[in-house]
């Protein structure tokens, strides 16, 4: 019998067309709770630096107002680039995170500078760009969060605080599969970014569970997979997202990292065939469609990667259609709605958010 599909949110905080980014975070506020009020499994959160088109510099403090607007869902990074920061820093925010939200953080990590090298130095002037440096940083950030003390290692004179008796679970995030034996390694879950690399999943996570070495905080190995997705009933605003997607990946890939696409500039562009060439491999990258053909595309996902988790990161031109995407997803695969507390208002009431989607 197959097991039944988990859903998550990746959320980029994408400043839309005409908004701002106080607009993007009120927006990631709301999402957060519906998430939250569907079902969804967790919420996590990404690090980019240097562009104008999302919102999410520092996941960490987004993360501390989005656990205290939800009840179950779980938060998170995905991920904390850690090069570009100290190594006790990202274990002292997280481990704060975990007193202040015990059994509901998730610590992502990711070697990517987020942006470009020029920032990421800037960041973090002691970032020397070696993968060495990378699993020294791992090392010592599992060593922080375990409080281990080994005689002779920096971690026996410096503790990282506060002192909590339970630790944000840590996953290892990858789009080139390399990740994927450090995961193996050190015992940690893996995330793997299809969103991002169509092309090599599978074999990642083939790798993964083959290698993997059992840690004091994961016994079995654990993988999910991110990708890009929208759901509606609506044959003309799947059209749309479509086009804007493939025109909002086709024109990062060119380094226009500032531009906001909308459908209007998307559904006017000529493609040369290089480019449409470009188009239909990033595609894979997405699945995007009315409810059955999301169920489809989804589970034929899971299904080649084994995997039993999908995050999903939606951008659209309307906030609404964002919304109305995630709840569809969420009926789809019968996620199990949080129970409403009495004599509370229910997170993320569809209603609610619906008057607020002009933000």
């Amino acid at each position: 019998m197959q097991t039944k599909l988990q859903l998550s949110v990746l959320d980029q905080t994408p400043i839309r067309k005409g908004s701002d980014a106080h607009q993007a975070l009120q927006e990631s506020i709301q999402l957060a709770r519906l998430a939250d009020r569907l079902g969804y499994k967790r919420y996590w959160l990404s690090e980019h630096h240097n562009t104008r088109t999302l919102a999410g510099a520092s996941p960490e403090i987004l993360i501390a107002r989005l656990a205290s607007e939800t009840r179950q869902i779980r938060l998170g990074s995905g991920g904390i680039m850690l090069p570009n920061h100290s190594t006790l820093k990202v274990a002292e925010n997280f481990r704060l995170l975990e007193a202040l939200y015990p059994g509901r953080i998730d610590l992502g990590l990711g070697r990517a500078p987020g942006g470009d090298r020029i920032t990421a130095q800037l960041l973090n002037p002691s970032n020397s760009f070696d993968p060495q440096e990378y699993i020294r940083q791992i090392t010592d950030l599992d060593a922080f969060l375990s409080d281990a003390s080994t005689p002779g290692t920096i971690q026996g004179k410096v503790r990282a605080i506060p002192h909590v008796d339970t630790r944000p679970d840590l996953w290892m995030l990858t789009s080139s599969g390399e990740s994927a034996y450090l995961a193996a390694h050190f015992g940690m879950a893996l995330s793997y970014a299809q969103f991002i690399n169509p092309v090599g999943g599978a074999a990642a996570i083939r790798t993964y569970k083959e290698k993997f070495h059992a840690s004091d905080q994961l016994q079995e190995p654990l993988a999910n997979v991110g990708i890009f997705a929208f759901c509606s009933e609506d044959p003309a605003k799947v059209k749309e997202v479509q086009a804007v997607m493939d025109y909002r990946l086709l024109s990062f890939e060119k380094g226009r990292y500032d531009e906001i696409p909308t459908y209007e500039v998307a559904k006017d562009y000529e493609y040369t065939p290089a480019e449409w060439q470009r188009v239909l491999y990033n595609r894979q990258r997405m699945a995007v469609g009315a409810p059955e053909q999301i169920k489809q595309q989804f589970s034929r996902l899971a299904g080649e990667l084994d995997v039993e988790e999908l995050v999903i990161s939606t951008f659209t031109d309307r906030f609404e259609d964002r919304l109305h995407s995630y709840e569809l997803m969420a009926a789809v695969f019968e996620l199990t709605p949080a129970k409403s507390e009495p004599g509370t208002n229910e997170a993320g009431n569809s209603s609610v958010q619906r008057e607020h989607s002009s933000l």
